[in-house]
């Protein structure tokens, strides 16, 4: 009929929670479900997962978004693993001296499973040329031969003085050896002169001598600077003799080696020049003390320089069978897949490390150490993006070695340019990786936007959904999700009654009734609390009463502070009415979340109308207590008023809307409805029933909106109710739309069910505040009127009155100024 309002029933008990229905299906406990293998409800992200894996082009790396608690991190390592292991394992890599430059070590490439073998077969090496030298140069050849080519200088020598001495003779001079040097003195009788009587010798015959001393002393200082050459050549010779015996001694070892690495020219060119270096430098294979087979090996990091260090081998990846029994024969390896969850600059590109010697700190190719870059080579890695971002450079780094294609491994101060000093240059390692970065949608974004180069590496996302849609099929997956979940954590079975109040509470945790929650780790979390109350209770089976005892549980240790606010409001601290009516007030409800709980709250909310200009004053506001969206809400209230009533007349109330002792930040819209039917009370002066609480936003055309939190909102009101007794006349108010979201506790059904307590969907102002009020609110009839006995016709009654008051105020205020 004209000037009615359809609607205002309250819903049934059926339509306020969702029942999972467990009777169709076809297993009695968890035992008899396999293990889930796929992934549910996130076809987008794993498409995307899937498509950066297969193209083999630079820049396809992973950002995998969502919130936490949806294993992501579990998802997409299952995945990775399971692909990976149907690829060829990557190279191993190893770092050798550089003989000519030791700051450059090189960097030498081997196929997968060899890198091992060629470290071992160098330490062998090393070993046996040590102890073949040792043999080689304690030989009775090597001796005999050295021995000559000694016996050849000191006959050269000898036959020099031999001939000085002589001619001394000839002189009456004897050539004598004395602590400074040689010295001649004049011989008597077979015997040396002393100075004294030296001195007695007539002025000619010591003018002679002296003369004679002179000229062999010249004689002398000839042959004696003819000795350091002899010297030298003498060294040359045995030079050449240590090199020959040491080349036929290491020879046949060096080759020996050579011929198993002959399909790998960078290990055969390293080998040459090993055969080089140790010839060469055989000196610091005869300084070692022979021990049995050979010089103990040192430990890489000890103290105290071995010479034999330069002929090791830095294996710094390897990856022969990875994934499987390193002593297995199935040498068939895999592309290894890393997860470094401390990506630090070093951990992510390799550090080298520095020991103490001698009071100095000093490094060598030998502590070159591998990051995660370098493990992950030739498969896949995945980070935490947030810890990359709070590490010093390691963002930088990271992004540095992804366009360069390469591994540089340098000091963390080199790199922040702190340090100038020399150290290791080790030569770069090719990269080739897919990374995988997980974190929040809010970081996705934030790098997207501040980061210009961001784009150009993480070209694919992948977007985890929190919710899951809700069919039979999703239904029968989840369960079995449930099983795999209590198996993975070594669980009781769950019987079927329970996994159908795990997926009612998946639901809950969705928000929706339509939908399943994705987050699995407070679903396993769950699982492993239901399991200790059957275990409590002696059950080998978990139930339906087991998995309620572990949410009433996980509820009552968090809600002291929901417990202290409503007890606040039923001490009479905080003033809330559920009974009676008052003009211009009404019960709002707002959601608070602390520490992943999440609680509704009762609010009163007050409007007061007089006569102004169509100021809307919003109270939280003006002390800037009030947010962005609760203002917008206050201002969709005024274009409603203005347009809905009186439009040919200007608005000419001052209005004020508060919430009554609120003493922190309010924001959102979801109080908009609730500010304008008190505000409409207060225009009308029609009481409003405060059994009832409001939620719901509202548009311009008094279409009332869906609010987010409703079971927490309905729930919080209904605890506030049946504290104080519930009368049958209490209940909720609820966006229509929100009806679809309704998974409310038992309590709130089972009240519903007694009609004791109400929930009243509404789709428009006009409905809601007909159940608020009692009165019908009208609609405007054919005439352009509102029916005389409505809400409506009293609300542009009042502001029609309003409008000619001041109409007149500003008539009678302008024929005073007149006058």
């Amino acid at each position: 009929m004209p000037g009615e309002i359809k609607g205002g029933a309250p819903l049934a008990a059926e339509r306020l929670c969702w029942r999972c229905d467990t009777s169709g299906w076809a297993f009695e406990t968890t035992e008899d479900l396999e293990d889930l293998g796929e992934v549910i409800g996130q076809a987008r992200a794993v498409e995307a997962i899937h498509f950066a894996v297969g193209i083999e082009q630079p820049g396809y790396n992973i950002f995998a978004l969502g919130p936490e608690g949806l294993d992501k991190h579990g998802i997409v390592r299952r995945f990775l693993e399971a692909k990976a292991a149907g690829q060829a394992a990557p190279a191993d890599w190893c770092y050798v001296n550089n003989f000519r430059e030791a700051h450059a070590p090189k960097a030498i490439r081997l196929p997968p499973g060899r890198g091992v073998a060629f470290k071992e077969d160098m330490a062998r090496l090393v070993t046996d040329l040590h102890d073949v030298l040792i043999s080689a140069f304690e030989s009775e050849e090597y001796r005999t031969r050295r021995q000559v080519i000694e016996e050849e200088l000191k006959e050269r020598q000898q036959a020099s003085a031999s001939e000085v001495e002589a001619a001394a003779k000839e002189k009456g001079l004897a050539l004598v050896r004395t602590p400074l040097g040689f010295a001649f003195a004049p011989v008597s009788e077979g015997k040396l002169v002393p100075p004294e009587a030296f001195e007695h010798f007539p002025k000619e015959a010591r003018e002679k001598i002296e003369a004679d001393i002179e000229e062999l002393q010249k004689r002398l200082q000839a042959a004696l600077e003819k000795t350091p050459l002899w010297i030298k050549e003498t060294r040359e010779k045995v030079r050449a003799l240590n090199q020959e015996i040491a080349q036929l001694a290491v020879g046949h070892l060096i080759g020996a080696l050579s011929d198993a690495y002959a399909d790998l020219p960078e290990i055969m060119a390293y080998l040459g020049e090993v055969r080089q270096d140790v010839i060469g430098n055989v000196d610091l294979f005869l300084q070692q003390p022979k021990q049995g087979a050979g010089p103990p090996p040192a430990r890489e990091g000890e103290a105290g320089r071995n010479p034999l260090r330069r002929y090791r081998v830095n294996l710094v990846v390897h990856n022969h069978a990875a994934g499987k029994d390193p002593k297995s024969d199935d040498t068939e390896g895999r592309a290894p897949v890393v997860y470094e969850d401390n990506p630090t600059f070093d951990r992510l590109l390799g550090y080298i490390e520095h020991r103490a010697e001698m009071g100095a700190l000093v490094t060598d190719f030998n502590l070159i150490r591998p990051g995660a870059l370098h493990k992950a080579n030739g498969g896949y890695l995945i980070l935490d993006a947030r810890k990359v971002l709070t590490r010093p450079l390691a963002w930088d780094g990271l992004k540095r070695a992804l366009f360069a294609k390469e591994i540089r491994t340098e000091p963390l101060a080199h790199m922040a340019g702190l340090l100038s000093t020399s150290s290791l240059e080790p030569a770069p390692i090719p990269l080739n990786l897919k990374i995988v970065l997980i974190g929040d949608r809010q970081l996705y974004y934030l790098l997207s936007f501040h980061d210009p180069e961001f784009g150009d590496l993480f070209k694919v996302s992948a977007d985890f959904d929190e919710v899951i849609d809700r069919s039979a099929a999703n239904d029968r997956l989840y369960a079995r999700q449930v099983a795999t979940l209590a198996r993975e954590n070594a669980l009781r079975p769950f019987g079927r009654e329970a996994v159908g109040r795990v997926l009612e509470q998946a639901a809950r945790q969705a928000g929706d009734a339509e939908r399943l929650s994705a987050q699995t780790d407070t679903i396993a979390d769950l699982l492993r609390e239901a399991d200790h109350w059957a275990g409590t209770e002696g059950r080998e089976i978990v139930e339906r009463d087991d998995v309620q005892k572990a949410i009433d549980k996980q509820v009552y240790r968090q809600d002291r502070v929901r417990q202290r606010m409503q007890e606040q409001i039923t001490r009479g601290t905080v003033l809330i009415d559920d009974r009676g009516a008052k003009v211009g007030q009404i019960n709002g409800l707002s959601v608070l979340s602390l520490g992943g709980f999440s609680f509704g709250r009762p609010s009163r909310i007050s409007a007061r109308v007089r006569l102004g200009r169509g100021d809307l004053v919003d109270i939280e506001r003006e002390v800037e207590l009030g947010g962005p969206l609760h203002s917008k809400g206050v201002l969709i209230l005024r274009g409603f008023l203005s347009s809905h009533y009186a439009s040919d007349r200007p608005l000419s109330l001052s209005a004020s809307l508060v919430f009554e002792q609120s003493y922190g930040g309010v924001d959102g819209d979801s109080a908009s409805s609730a500010e304008l039917y008190a505000l409409l009370s207060a225009i009308a002066e029609v009481p409003i029933k405060q059994s009832f609480a409001v939620t719901g936003s509202v548009n311009q055309y008094g279409e009332v909106q869906a609010i987010g939190g409703v079971n927490e909102k309905i729930e919080g009101f209904f605890d506030l109710c049946a504290e104080r007794g519930l009368t049958g006349e209490q209940g909720v108010l609820i966006p229509d739309s929100n009806v679809k979201h309704l998974m409310l506790r038992p309590d709130v059904i089972e009240a519903v069910r007694d009609d004791r307590f109400r929930i009243y969907p509404v789709t428009s102002i006009e409905q809601g505040i007909e159940i608020l009020t009692g009165l019908p609110a009208g609609l405007r009839g054919p005439d352009g009127h509102f029916p005389e006995d409505s809400l409506n016709h009293r609300v542009e009654a009042r502001l029609v009155a309003l409008a000619e008051q001041r109409r007149a105020f500003a008539r009678g205020g302008g024929e005073e100024e007149k006058g």
